[in-house]
């Protein structure tokens, strides 16, 4: 193609590419990111994962790379979260939850009073739930009885809005839980399944190649919501496999270099094309097993 059919302010006659799609969900992006992470080249197991409401998936190494996408949904966006904001000031990007002092810190964008929740906030909120005990396993909040006996400093943040049960992160003057910026049960459970979606997704490909999770030698989280995941929290719900914390690093727009790197390289260019030949697409909707894989999923580890 030219500069001119995409409209571009350059000179007109400069010439454009376009990556090519793996698959009807693994498109030119996740191309350009697995030709800037050299994912096809490694000797390594590496694992791919571009986090968003369509999930993509790689894993392998020189010998071998398989790829699928998951239906992740809009949790990781804080869609269809209760308290759920993009990532602009006054959202809560971070959580630590202390049982032993009861106390909640919360890291929020500008600085400025917590006004909702963006999805790094989710995953860290549900996580450092679950690691402390007042979400079991299930996803579900412990009884109240049970937090007022365990965690009696945290208990009082633990209540109601109608009858969904909600954890609240930051009072408002109020005081009032339906005025606050809190985690619901619903919450958890949009963060499930979408959690879920991809480790099913990862798990059908590393059985595929005949692996475990103790054989991937890195975990690579791209996309601009991979940038802001924390690792920990990332491991605590089941997103990613249980591997070391320094093996799971965040990949930054790899797509964004891939395409630098192609514009670049004439052999790049051709690399990208030989990746379609290279990797092999796996789809999951017709799969009698993902289901049962889905479901199994669903749960935190313990």
């Amino acid at each position: 193609m030219r500069a001119r059919d995409f409209g571009l302010s350059v000179h007109p006659r400069a010439p454009a590419f376009v990556f090519p799609s793996l698959g009807a969900y693994v498109g030119g992006d996740i191309v350009a990111g697995m030709l800037a992470t050299g994912l096809t080249r490694d000797r390594r197991l590496r694992l791919f994962i571009d986090v968003g409401t369509n999930s993509e998936i790689a894993l392998g190494s020189h010998e071998r790379v398989l790829a699928t996408a998951a239906p992740a949904g809009p949790a990781f966006e804080a869609a269809q979260i209760r308290c759920g904001m993009r990532a602009a000031p006054g959202a809560v990007e971070g959580v630590k939850v202390s049982a032993s002092s009861g106390t909640v810190d919360l890291d929020v964008i500008g600085d400025e009073a917590p006004a909702g929740i963006c999805g790094s906030g989710l995953v860290d909120a549900v996580a450092e739930l679950v690691h402390c005990g007042l979400l079991d396993h299930s996803g579900r909040f412990i009884r109240d009885e049970d937090a007022h006996r365990v965690f009696p400093e945290l208990a009082d943040r633990l209540t109601r809005i109608g009858e969904e049960r909600v954890f609240v992160l930051h009072w408002r003057d109020s005081g009032k839980p339906e005025r606050s910026v809190f985690l619901s049960q619903r919450d958890v459970r949009e963060l499930q399944f979408a959690k879920a979606s991809i480790a099913t997704g990862w798990s059908i490909l590393m059985g595929s190649l005949g692996v475990a999770p103790e054989d991937v030698s890195q975990v690579l989280l791209a996309g601009s919501f991979g940038a802001y995941l924390t690792p920990l929290s990332a491991v605590r719900i089941g997103l990613v496999p249980p591997i070391a914390l320094p093996r799971i690093v965040s990949a930054g727009n790899v797509a964004g270099e891939g395409a630098k790197i192609a514009a670049l390289s004439v052999r790049e260019r051709a690399e990208a094309h030989s990746i379609l030949r290279e990797v092999e697409y796996v789809e999951l909707s017709g799969r009698a097993d993902f289901n049962d894989m889905f479901v199994d999923q669903l749960a935190f580890p313990g």
